[in-house]
């Protein structure tokens, strides 16, 4: 059978701009940001400052020029940082870590649960001493959700240890909150409770909320005020950036409704698992499914109009606010007719 309707879960970002998020960007008012500062991106920098209960925020154009932004201005060339394996800032953003802020990554393993950081990694990587020529370990990125670890969540009390642990030692902390408005609904918090005490932050508009770009990075004025020389260095200077700016405003309205997706992304997972897929239990709306083949189970899906990717060498299922509930039940549907 052919399919011409595709049922894509590759990305949260595939999202499309619907009717009032397209009105809001195509009466947005605008300035030159570069020269002036455009005031709709300063509402939307001020309100995303707001939500994350820090100074300042700075509007890029990705979330890996955003987390590539802050490591430049925490590293020194040579500095070594800390990352949980599997990271996003160090297997998915072509080496910017290395290549264009100077740093040396460090991976932690996995603790007792996909994605987490153990405290005691921490403290025993970080901090100094040793002669002149050692490695200096200075900063600490964490990541909420962990996109590897099937989206799995840091909770408050975690994030906190972390944190406090990562002062003991010396070192500064980036949190790499690409989808931290998802663990924010899936916790029911609100997202600054994620986000105490580190000095840099990184949340996306584009992956789950629907805008079709954007991404800011967030922490002290001081800092974003540095942020912004980063930014014009790496081409990402904007002009009349009002335009996207709107969209980003209406998606952060939005982020209540990621509920809906988490809910779609459990349903998924427990019909993989009745078909005889090993899947995780998505704590958000990341689904990851063993295959023998990843590759081969990829090309299968596509045969029947179900769009993945690979992600930790598992097939990656992620649901979104352009896939219903009907549709969830229409790819197992299809699945399991791949399998008869």
């Amino acid at each position: 059978m052919t399919y011409t309707r595709q049922i894509d879960l590759r990305s949260d970002t595939v999202t499309q701009p619907d009717e009032a998020m397209r009105l809001a960007m195509s009466t947005a008012e605008v300035g030159d940001d570069v020269l002036d500062r455009d005031p709709t991106m300063r509402r939307l920098e001020e309100k995303v400052a707001d939500l994350l209960g820090v100074e300042a925020a700075l509007w890029v154009p990705s979330g890996s020029m955003g987390n590539v932004i802050a490591l430049t201005v925490h590293l020194n060339r040579g500095d070594r940082f800390l990352a949980s394996a599997r990271a996003h800032v160090l297997d998915n953003e072509l080496g910017a870590g290395v290549w264009l802020s100077g740093g040396v990554p460090e991976p932690i393993a996995w603790g007792d649960r996909p994605g987490q950081v153990p405290v005691e990694a921490v403290r025993a990587a970080g901090g100094g001493g040793g002669p002149y020529y050692a490695l200096r370990t200075t900063l600490l990125c964490l990541e909420n959700t962990h996109n590897a670890a099937g989206g799995a969540v840091t909770p408050p009390d975690e994030h906190a240890k972390l944190v406090a642990t990562a002062r003991d030692v010396g070192l500064r902390v980036h949190l790499d909150g690409a989808r931290l408005w998802h663990a924010a609904v899936a916790l029911e918090v609100p997202p600054a409770a994620l986000t105490v005490g580190v000095d840099t932050v990184q949340v996306c508009l584009s992956k789950g909320l629907g805008a079709p770009v954007g991404s800011l990075v967030a922490g002290s004025a001081t800092f974003v005020e540095e942020a912004r020389r980063v930014r014009k260095m790496l081409g990402g200077g904007v002009r009349q950036g009002g335009v996207l700016a709107a969209a980003g405003l209406v998606a952060l309205d939005r982020i209540p409704s990621l509920a809906t997706d988490h809910a779609n992304a459990t349903t998924l997972a427990s019909g993989l698992a009745g078909l005889g897929w090993e899947v995780n239990r998505p704590e958000t709306n990341i689904v990851l499914a063993s295959a023998p083949d990843v590759g081969v189970m990829i090309s299968a899906l596509a045969q029947v109009g179900v769009r993945v990717v690979p992600m930790a060498g598992k097939v990656r299922f992620i649901t979104h606010r352009d896939v219903t509930s009907a549709d969830v039940a229409e790819a197992l549907d299809r699945i399991a007719q791949l399998q008869s």
